[in-house]
C-alpha cells in the first residue's frame, strides 16, 4: 500500500485527523523526529476519535531511520516550494508521502535530496500561503490511493 510520513508534526488535532485518515484508507502513518505533543495528548486522541486502534502508527527518531525501516521507498514530499502538481505524479504501491511541520514545512535539505519531480505542490489561489496539514495529507493520500484503484476499499 502506501506510507504517510509526518516530519516533526506540531499540532495534535492535525495528527489526530491524519490518524483517522490513515485508518480509513489503510495507509500506514509514521511520525518522525521531535513531536510538538505526546501520543497521549487529549487533543490528539479527540481528533482521532476511536480510530487509533484501526490505524498503523509508528514513531521514528529520524527520517533516515524511518526510510530504512520502510526499505528505502520512493518518497514524494509535499511542499509549497514544489514544482510538480500533485496530480502529475504517478504513484505506485510502496511509495511514501512526506509532509513537514505545520509552521516551517520540510527543511530545504530534505527537499533538495529528492528529484524535483517528487516534490509536489497542491495548487492554490495566488497569494495563499498554505493548506492545513491534515487537509494536504488527505488530498495527497486520496490522489495516490485513487491511482492505485482504491486498493482495499469496500
Amino acid at each position: 500500500m502506501l506510507d504517510l510520513i509526518l516530519f516533526e508534526p506540531e499540532i495534535p488535532p492535525n495528527t489526530g485527523n491524519i490518524i483517522r485518515l490513515c485508518a480509513n484508507t489503510g495507509i500506514s502513518l509514521h511520525l518522525v523526529g521531535r513531536l510538538g505533543f505526546t501520543l497521549s495528548d487529549a487533543k490528539l486522541r479527540r481528533a482521532g476519535l476511536d480510530y487509533h486502534e484501526w490505524a498503523s502508527v509508528r514513531q521514528h527518531a529520524g527520517l533516515a531511520e524511518c526510510l530504512e525501516s520502510l526499505g528505502q521507498p520512493r518518497v514524494f514530499a509535499v511542499s509549497t516550494r514544489g514544482t510538480t502538481i500533485h496530480t502529475q505524479a504517478q504513484f505506485r504501491a510502496g511509495d511514501a508521502l512526506l509532509l513537514g511541520p505545520e509552521q516551517r514545512g520540510l527543511p530545504a535539505d530534505v527537499l533538495a535530496a529528492l528529484p524535483a519531480a517528487q516534490v509536489l505542490r497542491i495548487p492554490m489561489r495566488p497569494g495563499s500561503r498554505s493548506l492545513n496539514l491534515s487537509n494536504a495529507a488527505a488530498i495527497i493520500a486520496y490522489e495516490a490511493w485513487r491511482q492505485l484503484g482504491f486498493a482495499g476499499a469496500g
